[in-house]
């Protein structure tokens, strides 16, 4: 039996058990406590807490969210530290941050994939037994050969929870993404850890939904639209769903929003493209710019009595943030899990 690590919050005196490979946000989150997190792979820093007693080991020292003053602080990345003793620390849990559904680390089987554009497969893991999640949730996978996890969100939704699909974009030069694209063969396991997510779909609003995505930020978009549209109690709510890509070929996801019941009636779909090719203009007869500039064209003032979702590359999300406090949504109204 692998022995456990005590930590224990000295704000709260609440105590969970990490085990040695484990993280200790991760830990304390498949305890059911409320620790700040979010990107979960050493991006963001809004799981950084204070080191009060005891020894970590971090998976990515050089992390970007931890800088050399927090270091001589004795702050660190909850997401990245793994105990190496009993620990006391310093964190403000929050109830926000409980999971519904608790993360477990679990072996999953490729049972297939397809190409969804160029450079974005959906991949189809098989689980030995069901584990639920919510729309708009993420997975961390563990790739064979690779250090460290990989976040990327669900597309599909729960079921009976026993496959968990996934809409990854091939990034060039990414060793991640190479290994699962080139490497990784049906009928193979990965280990999977999930899931995680606090951008989910909030079934009890009574809004109508609008979801902006850029790129694999489609996925967990996506996921959130077919869990409205197979959620009866959501059945008078519209849905607007608005996707950017560089060019005609990078646009995605319309086919999925018409297998939906409602197409056009109840589900929306707009597309924009940011970087036409001026030779092949006549490719494209939709509209060009920004997602974000599209967003606030289309609905307006009317976005503040919207929930809204979005997933995409930082400078998108970045553009969407502002364009949404311009709008002045409510930020309780605005759901996205920080990805870099």
């Amino acid at each position: 039996m692998v022995a456990m690590f005590k930590i224990t919050n000295a704000l709260t005196q609440q105590q969970f058990e990490c085990a040695p490979d484990d993280t200790i946000v991760r830990a304390a989150l498949r305890a059911g406590l409320g620790i700040p997190y979010e990107c979960n792979v050493g991006s963001c820093g809004t799981c950084k807490l204070e080191l009060l007693e005891g020894e970590v080991i971090s998976n990515w020292p050089n992390a970007p969210a931890l800088t050399e003053r927090d270091i001589g602080r004795r702050r660190v990345l909850g997401c990245q530290s793994r105990p190496t003793s009993d620990c006391t620390i310093k964190a403000r849990f929050d109830e926000q941050y409980r999971s519904a559904v608790l993360p477990q680390r679990f072996s999953a089987v490729l049972s297939e994939y397809c190409d969804v554009t160029h450079d974005i497969r959906e991949f189809h893991f098989q689980l030995d037994a069901p584990l639920q999640f919510l729309p708009g949730q993420y997975a961390l996978l563990h790739f064979p050969g690779l250090n460290g996890a990989r976040a990327y969100s669900l597309s599909n939704i729960p079921g009976g929870g026993s496959s968990w699909h996934f809409q990854i974009k091939k990034v060039p030069g990414g060793r991640a993404t190479s290994a699962l694209f080139e490497q990784v063969k049906v009928g193979q396991r990965i280990v999977l850890d999930g899931p995680y997510g606090l951008a989910y779909l909030r079934v009890d609003s009574p809004r109508d939904i609008v979801c902006i995505a850029g790129g694999s930020g489609l996925a967990p978009m996506v996921s959130i639209a077919r869990g409205v549209a197979g959620n009866p109690a959501m059945a008078s709510r519209k849905l607007h769903f608005f996707f950017g890509g560089r060019g005609p070929r990078d646009i995605c996801g319309e086919e999925m929003l018409r297998a939906l019941p409602g197409f056009d009636q109840r589900f929306f779909f707009h597309s924009i493209i940011s970087m036409p090719d001026p030779d092949f203009v006549q490719e494209w007869p939709g509209k060009v710019g920004f997602v974000h500039e599209m967003v606030a064209d289309v609905m307006g003032d009317s976005l503040a009595q919207h929930e809204i979702y979005f997933a995409g590359p930082p400078p998108m999300a970045q553009a969407v943030q502002h364009m949404l406090l311009e709008k002045a949504v409510p930020r309780e109204q605005v759901h996205y899990d920080a990805f870099y």
